[in-house]
């Protein structure tokens, strides 16, 4: 069984899969130590760390040194947030995604908005079907084993009808061939009900401050669960209240202090 074949089974099981979001090699030591079963890049987290921001500002060739390194350093299975794509084209696409599989990742994230003049936008039905139709279908035509976990952007942007267009667009999911539905901001019970019971692939959802506990996503259905780049934002946070102390204090003794 391959890499890819065990991180698909961890969709499958009983228990949902709680996936740790990291941004460097010390963040992932810290989940592969805690006994995390796999863990994810979170492009945001990464793109702060390098001084952008989130939206493909950073090159890929940035990127996959960082992904390069994290797999170099922990054992457990690393899958990419591969954000649009970072390329114009479903071939540039497919290149980095075929980069990242022959490092040893197993899977990405590959989402269906946009950012134009720095604003995030969905992609049409038509023209989202047809870019992840083409990557799928090169995909395999190159016989590239990878795990491909779609993004859907209707909750994340407050759209009108946001569960009518997530289940139009699990459907182009569905029928393109791909692995596995992420949703994120969708956190109203009756909302991941009534998609998980239209979905027929592992669905996935992301912390939100009022996100069900993990007993009532699992009892819902729920596969994955992610944190995003929130605790990206609050060890910083945690940081940055450290650092005034000392500055307060005129002395250490803050970070001593357990």
């Amino acid at each position: 069984m391959t890499a890819i074949q065990k991180f698909k089974e961890l969709h499958e099981q009983n228990e949902p899969l709680l996936i740790g979001n990291v941004w460097n090699v010390q963040s992932a030591k810290v989940y592969e130590k805690s006994g995390y079963k796999a863990i994810a890049t979170s492009s945001s987290a990464v793109a702060f760390s390098l001084g952008y921001e989130d939206g493909e500002n950073m090159s890929f060739e940035e990127y996959f040194y960082i992904v390069e390194r994290i797999l170099k350093s922990v054992s457990v299975p690393l899958s990419v947030d591969l954000e649009g794509g970072y390329g114009k084209t479903a071939d540039e696409i497919v290149l980095n995604i075929s980069r990242l599989a022959k490092a040893g990742v197993v899977g990405i994230n590959i989402e269906d908005s946009v950012i134009i003049d720095g604003t995030r936008k969905l992609l049409s039905a038509e023209d989202f079907f047809e870019k992840l139709n083409t990557i799928i279908k090169k995909l395999k035509e190159q016989d590239i084993e990878i795990f491909v976990n779609v993004r859907i952007d209707p909750f994340l942007l407050g759209v009108e009808n946001a569960v009518e267009e997530t289940l139009q667009r699990m459907k182009i999911i569905e029928e393109v061939g791909a692995d596995g539905i992420f949703v994120p901001c969708i956190t109203e019970v009756q909302d991941i009900e009534h998609v998980i019971h239209a979905a027929q692939l592992p669905f996935s959802v992301m912390c939100m401050p009022d996100l069900p506990d993990f007993k009532t996503l699992k009892e819902l259905g729920v596969k994955r669960i992610s944190s995003g780049n929130f605790l990206n934002g609050y060890i910083y946070d945690q940081l940055e209240a450290a650092v005034l102390k000392i500055s307060a204090e005129q002395n250490f003794s803050p970070i001593f202090i357990s």
